[in-house]
């Protein structure tokens, strides 16, 4: 099994960077595709970037694209994402999620999962 945690959230300006990390225990962590999803209160939870097991291919949500970037280094057990030029409306709880083989931006096809970290973006 893969146990996630997920750490570098805080509050920003809109227009300013953060880099969550998202640090994995568990002998098979190159075997899983890691993604990053968000959610807001009273929102669904929302598919933000995906990576591939050897990071070879990233997906990304239209909303994020050109501002986000995926992530990972199988050495260390990582995977981040790097935020650029944040809005307000990227102000959510930001979940690491890790699921076997292959990407998915369905929530319910991942079996484990972060605790969340607050990204706070302010005007």
């Amino acid at each position: 099994q893969v146990q996630l945690v997920e750490s570098g959230g805080g509050l920003v300006q809109a227009g300013g960077s953060l880099r969550l990390s998202c640090a994995a225990s568990g002998r098979t962590f190159s075997n899983y595709a890691l993604t990053w999803f968000r959610q807001a209160p009273g929102k669904e939870r929302e598919f933000v970037a995906g990576i591939s097991r050897s990071g070879g291919s990233t997906i990304y949500a239209d909303s994020v694209k050109g501002r986000f970037a995926i992530s990972r280094d199988n050495a260390k057990n990582t995977v981040y994402l790097q935020m650029n030029s944040l809005k307000q409306e990227d102000t959510d709880v930001y979940y690491c999620a890790a699921r076997f083989w292959v990407i998915s931006s369905y929530p319910r096809e991942y079996d484990y999962w972060g605790q969340g970290t607050q990204v706070t973006v302010s005007s």
